[in-house]
């Protein structure tokens, strides 16, 4: 029962645009890839990583001379490159920070077959490449994670702790709990970002629609409850799961949670000390483990430390160093942004021109992706 459950939540969160939105060619005199069916800009690289699973993902790096900041952006599970092609170089501009997407394996131009396993390998090589092509150090990325994206963003969070900030965007507390309204975690979840979440111990933005109708408001709330460090949340009213970007409020606040980090010269350097963190995060969710009770019934959000699985690698090669990041010095406060809910459950209101222009183009951009919503002939 178990391994159809986890099948059916498999296919419940994959299914990669058919065609997909764009092609990948060479040129012929620079030998440098390009993207087919979108606008040439020469400040896209168009990349193509290999990943310790033997698979070739696709991935673009949007450059902001201005840029302090990069972001790693995870997408949703119904669309691909092509289609958001537009929205991160509108980002990029607009929050004046580089910007590395990047399709799972399977996923547009990309090889192999998307599943749980692989998209931790995936978002792993796309960090890889930030910082050995592009010279971009830990302390300065921020993992941005929508949907489904939710998943690999906060896997490898646990695994980066001098990570500068998390963007949770319509994020799901777990696949099966996207389907049924359990209360316990099972060996055979997938995306168990509710037991990951308490290892997380960078600032997190949690973004999330009211009127969601695919991934319930709930799973953005509870996951913000569990964060380390909260940062003013974003809860859209009449939101649903695809169309937030549409809000004024969604831009607005962003570039204003990109400010306060940029900010925050205590997280430049943050110490790492050793605490309570497990020295072997949980990782993967294909492996068998014992049925445990969830962080939904945790009074006091306090992660559990039983049943630990291995870690893999850790991206940043500090395998034997590898301390905990869950204790901070006591002479230190762990939070200087406010945690109170914002206001940006009122009605959506008129913003700035730039702000106006990133909806306008956005509107046109995103209302062909069915984000998260199976095909019409079954799962």
């Amino acid at each position: 029962m178990g391994a159809v459950t986890s099948a059916m939540a498999a296919k419940f969160a994959f299914f990669p645009p058919t065609p997909p939105s764009y092609g990948v060619t060479r040129d012929d005199v620079t030998g440098k890839l390009r993207m087919t069916g979108v606008s040439v800009k020469e400040n896209v690289d168009v990349l193509s990583l290999p990943t310790k699973r033997g698979n070739e993902i696709v991935a673009l790096y949007v450059k902001n001379p201005v840029a302090a900041l990069t972001v790693l952006y995870s997408h949703g599970n119904a669309a691909d490159l092509g289609q958001m092609y537009e929205l991160f170089s509108e980002l990029s501009v607009h929050l004046r920070v580089n910007l590395m997407g990047y399709d799972y394996s399977g996923y547009g131009r990309s090889t192999g077959k998307p599943s749980e396993q692989n998209t931790y390998h995936d978002i792993e090589a796309a960090y890889r490449c930030l910082v050995e092509k592009y010279g971009v150090k830990e302390e300065d990325v921020i993992l941005y994670g929508q949907s489904v994206g939710s998943g690999p963003t906060l896997d490898l969070a646990t695994r980066l702790p001098r990570l500068r900030a998390v963007v949770l965007h319509s994020p799901i507390l777990s696949g099966l709990r996207v389907m049924y309204p359990v209360k316990r975690t099972y060996w055979f979840d997938i995306y168990k970002n509710i037991d990951k979440i308490p290892y997380v111990t960078c600032p997190v933005l949690v973004i999330h629609g009211t009127a969601d109708d695919v991934v319930d408001w709930s799973h953005g709330k509870k996951l913000w409850e569990l964060c380390k460090e909260k940062y003013e949340p974003l809860w859209i009213k009449g939101g649903n799961h695809c169309d937030l970007e549409l809000y004024p409020q969604y831009i607005r606040h962003l570039k204003k949670f990109i400010s306060a980090i940029e900010k925050a010269p205590h997280l430049r350097n943050k110490p790492v000390l050793n605490g309570d963190q497990p020295e072997n995060p949980r990782t993967s969710t294909d492996f068998r483990e014992k049925s445990r009770s969830s962080t939904d019934q945790r009074e006091k959000s306090r992660p559990s430390t039983d049943q630990r699985e291995r870690p893999r690698l850790s991206t940043d090669r500090r395998e034997k160093s590898r301390a905990s990041i869950e204790k901070r010095e006591k002479s230190q406060k762990s939070v200087d942004f406010p945690e109170k809910v914002s206001n940006g459950t009122d009605q959506p209101e008129k913003g700035r021109n730039s702000i106006d222009r990133f909806g306008g183009i956005m509107r046109s951009r995103l209302c062909n992706i069915d984000c998260f919503r199976p095909p019409a002939t079954g799962v």
